[in-house]
């Protein structure tokens, strides 16, 4: 048998992995790091989060993402150099990680790693008939795994696509697995750059669960930040948008698009909700010329309604349940304030409530996915529920 196949079988048999989960999202703002043991799996796995951190990306990997970032036309020798440039810096703040907190290498047992997302193309949004959904992450697992000498499961999307998914929301299944409680019907609201959320029901039944993105969280705001003041990468406390006013008519121009017209579960991404997409409805909205204050004011209401009315229409026949906060977005404060206004009957938490740091939960979930990957049973989502497939995902890369 293969030296790393047998390594990988002894990992799966272990009562006890330690898994490190990486999660880059849309914002491109740093690297997430949840170093997890978990022991189980499924409805079983248990998670004990030893150690989480963000490292921020210096300006220059910002600026190399952006150069194909949720663009239709780019540099394709760019694309292909980046794919291993990216896992290579990665794996070099992993390094950094491991030895600000004293771990060996020897000591981790799998890297889970996201990667980084250039493009989202659901078929929803291509509308080319002739190809199906599609998703690009890049920062390649077999260098990842060379460079920090630790198995390194990623690419985790394209299995959720193959088997009939969009490859997103993927927190679902992780969100299933940790955060489920039986007796009280939860929401896990995650606002990055686009929001998304998983309904968890009380009754522990997974084929009740729904998971869906909601629209634009952070995407939007961040964009305008770092157009109109160079050196930004969001709006800090919303001290842009709370000196300007909502303006209404771009409010509506905002919401007029068929993607909030779509039946759920949906997907999308920085390729619809961009600063494009803000120029249309400005001039749509007959404001072209609306200053930045009160464009950010309504770019903010704009994410929280879109937001709270998904939830409405999703949880309608639900009398109550408690909404579990987490992601970039939670840390805007009039975006939190928008939405407790919208939801007002509705008791809005953070999952530090539930153990997990609301920072670190998307890197623990993909934790919690390579932990199925290489030690989960068939759990079953019901196969008449759309867009989530009953599979385990990820890509397996050993070292040397």
């Amino acid at each position: 048998m293969n030296k790393n196949i047998r390594a990988l079988a002894a990992i799966a048999q272990k009562d006890r992995r330690t898994i490190l989960g990486l999660m880059s999202g849309t914002s491109v703002d740093g690297l997430d790091m949840a170093l997890c043991h978990i022991t189980g799996s499924g409805r079983d796995t248990r998670i004990q989060l030893a150690a989480f951190e963000t490292t921020a990306y210096p300006p220059h990997f910002k600026d190399e993402i952006k150069t194909v970032f949720s663009k239709k036309l780019v540099d394709f020798e760019k694309l292909t150099l980046l794919h291993p440039w990216v896992a290579l810096q990665q794996a070099d703040i992993i390094l950094s990680f491991l030895k600000k907190h004293n771990i060996g290498k020897e000591e981790v047992d799998i890297i889970a790693s996201h990667g980084q997302t250039v493009y989202h193309a659901p078929k929803a949004l291509h509308q080319q008939q002739q190809f199906g959904n599609a998703t690009l992450q890049i920062g390649d697992g077999d260098h990842m795994a060379v460079a920090t000498g630790i198995i390194t499961i990623s690419d985790f999307r394209q299995k959720h696509i193959a088997a009939g998914g969009e490859g997103a929301p993927l927190a679902v299944y992780g969100d299933y697995f940790i955060f489920s409680k039986k007796g009280e019907d939860r929401i896990m609201l995650n606002m990055g750059g686009i929001a998304n959320f998983t309904f968890l029901p009380g009754s522990m039944d997974a084929n009740k669960i729904f998971s869906t993105d909601t629209g634009p969280g952070n995407t939007m705001m961040d964009a305008l930040m770092q157009q109109q003041f160079p050196g930004k990468y969001f709006d800090e406390d919303a001290a842009v948008a709370r000196q300007g006013t909502v303006n209404d008519s771009l409010l509506k121009a905002l919401k007029d698009h068929p993607f909030f017209e779509q039946s759920f579960p949906k997907t999308t991404g920085p390729e619809l909700f961009n600063l494009s997409y803000l120029e249309q409805a400005k001039q749509k909205a007959g404001v072209a010329e609306l200053n930045v204050y009160d464009t950010m004011a309504t770019l903010n209401l704009f994410s929280a309604t879109t937001i709270a009315e998904a939830v409405q229409k999703t949880m309608q026949q639900k009398n109550s349940f408690v909404l579990y906060a987490s992601g970039g977005g939670m840390h805007n404060p009039l975006l939190m304030e928008h939405i407790q206004n919208l939801l007002p009957t509705i008791v809005i938490k953070h999952t530090s409530e539930l153990g997990i740091h609301p920072d670190a939960k998307e890197a623990v979930l993909f934790a919690v996915l390579a932990n199925e990957c290489v030690a989960g049973g068939d759990v079953q989502f019901g196969k008449e529920l759309k867009g989530i497939p009953s599979v385990t995902m990820g890509k397996i890369s050993f070292p040397w």
